[in-house]
């Protein structure tokens, strides 16, 4: 399940609601029987696991649920508008690189405010809600992005996926596949939220920073080679992450960067696979971008009220429910005792969980809000660098000059 992209477009929206607290009324008489819980996940009918953790959770708090599912990018939008209506959910399930844009826009209770409490989750997936040095939201599960292997490709190659530790490694193995008549490596480069996701791991394995866009340019080398060399199809400027993966799923090509929601997917391929971690430029795991969401108490006019969409939001983030959400989501969990339980149960996702780990948030570093407005120039850099318009080095100082 991808995470939908920051849309510059809600970015602007943020302006429609400059303060949710500024502006609300008086307390209502009480807090109401039925509490809204908003979601980006339609494909989940009330017969899912995920609708049953949400009305066991509202059962342990003495209320009904009535629970609204959106598109991720409808979600938002509809967010900001019911914010600035005073008709925002209770409790609301967001993605992840959004929770920054609510939070400027006044839509969010911090954790503090709102009885949440992120302490039993991987500090590194509790930063992307992070602003200011307060905490809104907890995190539901992540997914993250790793290395899919096609094992009789590699093994027709004389390829053993245990020798990819780094860059020159994974180089010297597209070598070989190519000389052994098969295709490299396909990934997304496409001009959207999407190409800038699959390329971060390869920027920040390089070491680069998202406020020093040119400090990139060893990764956006490698992928150039790529393409020059014959190790990935020229289809990647436009590839998506499903058309991607459906170039994978011939059979031909060695490697896919994808993430996990692709694991039911791989299942169904037809070739046995393996799945490795995205290798730094000089080795270890590189840190890949995070998807998945936070379940967040938008701001209410009553404190009673806050205080119980509270106690729903920590129920459906709790280590003893989060197991069947998240299983559902087919997500990693975002809690440590919880990912061993998964891993013990499946121990196919022990590289999953490593990735997990050693992910980013991309509003990370405190960027919020910034975030968008770097990516958008950053995979207009890696289009014009693949499609020769202009090298790298010039592509990602272009880039870094017309950020605002």
């Amino acid at each position: 399940m991808f995470p939908a992209p920051v849309s510059t477009r809600l970015l602007a929206a943020v302006g429609l609601v400059v303060s949710v607290a500024a502006c609300s009324s008086a307390p209502t008489a009480g807090t109401p029987d039925t509490f809204s819980v908003w979601d980006p996940y339609p494909q989940f009918t009330a017969e899912s696991e995920w609708v049953r953790t949400i009305e066991k959770c509202g059962a342990e708090a003495g209320v009904k649920i009535q629970r609204q599912a959106y598109d991720t990018t409808d979600l938002t939008s509809k967010v900001l508008l019911a914010a600035q209506q005073r008709t925002a959910p209770h409790v609301l399930v967001v993605d992840n690189p959004v929770v920054s844009t609510l939070v400027e826009a006044g839509v969010l209770k911090p954790n503090s405010e709102a009885g949440l409490d992120a302490g039993q989750v991987s500090p590194n997936l509790v930063a992307a809600g992070t602003v200011d040095g307060q905490t809104y939201g907890v995190p539901i599960g992540a997914n993250t992005l790793a290395l899919y292997y096609n094992k009789a490709v590699l093994a027709g190659a004389g390829v053993d996926p245990a020798w990819v530790k780094d860059w020159e490694s994974l180089n010297a193995a597209l070598a070989k596949v190519k000389a052994a008549g098969k295709k490299g490596i396909t990934f997304s480069a496409i001009g959207t939220e999407e190409g800038s996701f699959q390329f971060l791991p390869w920027f920040w394995g390089a070491g680069a920073s998202l406020t020093d866009l040119p400090s990139g340019k060893a990764a956006l080398e490698l992928w150039k080679s790529w393409l020059d060399n014959g190790y990935a199809p020229n289809s990647v400027v436009g590839n998506t992450q499903t058309t991607s993966w459906q170039e994978f799923a011939t059979g031909e090509y060695a490697f896919a960067e994808n993430g996990t929601w692709q694991l039911g997917n791989a299942k169904k391929a037809g070739f046995e696979y393996g799945v490795i971690p995205i290798p730094g430029r000089t080795g270890g795991t590189a840190p890949a971008p995070t998807g998945g969401e936070f379940v967040t108490v938008p701001v209410q006019d009553n404190k009673d009220t806050e205080a119980k969409a509270g106690r729903i939001a920590s129920c459906l983030t709790a280590p003893d429910k989060v197991l069947a959400a998240d299983t559902a989501l087919t997500y990693i969990s975002a809690v440590p005792s919880v990912q061993q339980q998964q891993v013990s149960a499946q121990p196919e996702l022990t590289v999953w969980v490593e990735a997990v780990k050693n992910a980013k948030g991309r509003t990370g570093d405190n960027l919020g809000t910034r975030y968008p407005r770097i990516s958008q120039p950053l995979w207009g850099a890696v289009q014009a660098a693949l499609t020769g318009a202009k090298a790298p080095e010039a592509a990602l100082r272009d880039a870094q000059a017309s950020v605002k």
